[in-house]
């Protein structure tokens, strides 16, 4: 009998399992997938349908902090609007009707300076281009770029009112700002001022803080003696020594300042000192004592080649006056130099003793408006960067070359001082410096007239519940009606807007709202701000039918001036005000003037950045026209970096742009990366996280 040698019957045993059957398919195919969903939510209309279902419940608004239209989306815009959709979901499903409007800002240097970067290349100044066109473009750049960062959040799942969004430049919108500045023309806290401002040279426009950056650059330093003038007393004969980090600012100097509790010393020269050397045997320096021997090693003077002949009180400085160090180089500077007590002066750096220039510093600038000097101001250096023709041996250097880079006018400075004996010592060191975020350029201080809000005077509004002033109301908004997520946010708001000084509003580009105000001076030359109420409803009502653009076209002037007294006198006013004024008064024609607005908002949600942006901004804004804060509660969450730490960028090629993981993983990847992140810290993404 032979053996059996077939196979044996393979039993199926799937068919005796019994398992859940699903129509979710093997892999889940999110990039591929995700839009079909997204189309078909968009067929339902969810978000009407959600605003339908929610009807009659209690109000829940996330006001959106507006993007720049200005560029595609970054994943720092990702980790911001997750995170408010969340929180717009999370406040639906608890039982509100929860609103979102998305925005975008569509004014200021982020969207203008792309233009001017397309004339360059063509060779074209924006300088020569009727401004009405300029803004012409500058509009249809921002409509651009406005559908495509439409797609990319959309994209992102970000259920919103994407059919109906808030757009800064919207005529609506342009009138609304234009009225909520005409507020601050009416209750007399606008005024017209001339004190040192963040000044970028290379765009020509004074910037807010929150339009500059801190880096490093490497900087001449210099030391410069002062003579001191008269021939009696201990110091008679003797030289001041000054240091500063800007050498260009030396022929605008008008004093000298000193610490009245720091220790200085008569120091003399007794070696022989190096050929062309800077310091000569038998001159005598007053330095603080703590820093003089650092200055003397540095200007070549060995530890046996001087002696320290006496004490210098803060009774021998008071009074004093020194000669500048190139008054004998020319007339120009044939002046007095007035020793200044100072409580800003430290022995911490330097010398002990601050050279004071206050058209280019702000600690310089309060110390002369204290003692009644402003008559000293200066006007040497132009909005180029650029000194003045009046300037001698300096006319025609500049600060920075035409690309931010340093110019030529430090090294002249520091040439001439060599040349007269003025100098002590020198030094090329590193600094942390103000950059416009824009240009990349460095910033000046410069005195330049502008316009400002007083956040200090007491307004007669009728919406004092929470303070007299807009400092006021911003603090007590800080303290008492305001939650604040991180708890740190609250302290760090706190203590920018308790050292804060008045609000700069004015800026000189050309995309944006104008100043809408006319202005005349008297013999005096004092500024007076025309207050008309019939002039300002004029200005809206056009802005409301034909846009910001009004104010610069033909006869704009003798249009809306129609009827006032003498209105030949009155001058209107073309600066652009600050975008972050536009953005600080979404409040108003988003929340309190949409029929889909709540006012305040629920909630502020945006970066840390923002404590000195959009939060700022706003606070102080609806402090001065509604009395407080326009929001209820404030959470920040932190910026992000690589998956080392760093921080992005595109030369370092470390970034991780939206689009390109959506396409590789769908956003739903996106979405789980931010849900299981703590927001509060800065958050970690890379390619190996996005894998995990």
């Amino acid at each position: 009998m032979s053996a059996d040698t077939s196979a044996p019957e393979t039993v199926d045993y799937k068919s005796t399992l019994f398992l859940p059957e699903t129509d979710f398919p093997m892999r889940a195919g999110l990039p591929k997938r995700e839009p079909e969903w997204l189309a078909r939510w968009e067929r339902l209309g969810i978000y009407a349908r959600l605003r339908a279902s929610a009807a009659g419940r209690t109000p829940f608004a996330l006001h959106d902090g507006p993007p720049y239209a200005n560029g595609h989306l970054h994943i720092g815009h990702a980790l911001n609007k997750i995170l408010k959709d969340m929180v717009v979901r999370s406040a639906q499903m608890l039982g509100h009707d929860s609103r979102y409007v998305p925005g975008w800002d569509c004014h200021g240097l982020p969207i203008e300076w792309k233009i001017e970067e397309q004339y360059r290349k063509k060779g074209k100044s924006k300088d020569v281009v009727p401004i009405n066109e300029l803004r012409a473009e500058c509009r249809r750049f921002a409509e651009g770029w406005i559908d495509i960062q439409r797609d990319e959040f959309k994209r992102l799942g970000i259920t919103g009112n994407w059919d109906d969004p808030y757009l800064t430049m919207a005529y609506e919108a342009e009138a609304t700002i234009a009225a909520e500045f005409h507020r601050f023309v009416m209750n007399g806290t606008l005024y017209q001022g001339s004190k040192p401002v963040m000044w970028s040279p290379v765009e020509k426009t004074a910037l807010a803080e929150a339009e500059v950056e801190y880096n490093d650059r490497q900087v001449d330093t210099i030391w410069v003696k002062f003579p001191v003038l008269g021939e009696s007393g201990p110091l008679a004969g003797a030289n001041i020594v000054i240091w500063t980090t800007t050498p260009w600012t030396i022929p605008s100097n008008r004093a000298v300042a000193y610490g009245e509790e720091i220790a200085y010393g008569l120091y003399e020269i007794t070696g022989e000192t190096p050929e062309g050397n800077f310091i000569s045997q038998g001159e005598r320096l007053a330095m603080a004592d703590a820093l003089a021997p650092d200055i003397l090693a540095r200007g070549r003077i060995t530890e046996d080649g001087f002696v320290r002949l006496s004490d210098i009180k803060a009774a021998d400085l008071a009074g004093l006056t020194c000669a500048h160090p190139l008054r004998d180089a020319d007339p120009f500077w044939d002046y007095d130099v007035p020793l200044l007590p100072a409580e800003f002066v430290t022995d911490d750096t330097g010398s002990g003793f601050v050279h004071c220039a206050p058209s280019h510093g702000e600690d310089d600038y309060e110390l002369f408006r204290a003692r009644g000097m402003l008559d000293a101001i200066t006007h040497n250096v132009l909005p180029d960067g650029g000194f003045a023709e009046h300037v001698p041996f300096f006319h025609g250097t500049y600060i920075l070359d035409r690309k931010g880079k340093e110019g030529s006018a430090n090294k002249a400075v520091i040439a001439k001082l060599k040349e007269v004996g003025a100098l002590a010592a020198t030094r090329r060191q590193t600094i942390s410096d103000a950059h416009s975020w824009r240009s990349k350029a460095p910033v000046i201080r410069l005195n330049r007239p502008q316009w400002f809000v007083a956040i200090d005077k007491a307004l007669d509004d009728g919406q004092g519940e929470h303070g007299a002033t807009i400092r006021e109301r911003a603090l007590a908004s800080i303290d008492q009606l305001v939650e604040w997520t991180p708890k740190t946010g609250q302290n760090r708001l706190r203590s920018m807007m308790e050292a804060r000084p008045d609000w700069v509003l004015s800026r000189q580009r050309a995309w944006g709202v104008p100043l809408a105000c006319f202005m005349r001076r008297d013999a005096e030359g004092h500024v007076e701000v025309l207050r008309d109420e019939a002039v300002n409803a004029r200005i809206v009502e056009a802005f409301r039918e034909e846009g910001a653009d009004a104010w610069f076209a033909e006869g704009a002037s003798e249009r809306f001036l129609e009827g006032v007294p003498e209105a030949h006198t009155w001058q209107k006013v073309d600066d652009i005000l600050d975008v972050w004024f536009d953005s600080g008064s979404t409040h108003a024609f988003v929340l309190r003037d949409r029929e889909d607005g709540v006012w305040p908002a629920d909630v502020y949600l945006e970066g840390t950045d923002q404590h000195r942006g959009w939060f700022h901004s706003s606070l102080l804004q609806a402090s001065a026209t509604r009395g407080r804060a326009p929001y209820k509660a404030v959470l920040t969450h932190g910026f992000t970096l690589d998956e080392h730490g760093q921080k992005m960028s595109k030369s370092l090629g470390n970034t991780s742009v939206p689009e390109e993981v959506v396409k590789q993983y769908g956003a739903d990847i996106l979405r789980l990366w931010v849900a299981q992140a703590d927001y509060s810290a800065d958050q970690r993404i890379g390619p190996e996280i996005l894998k995990g």
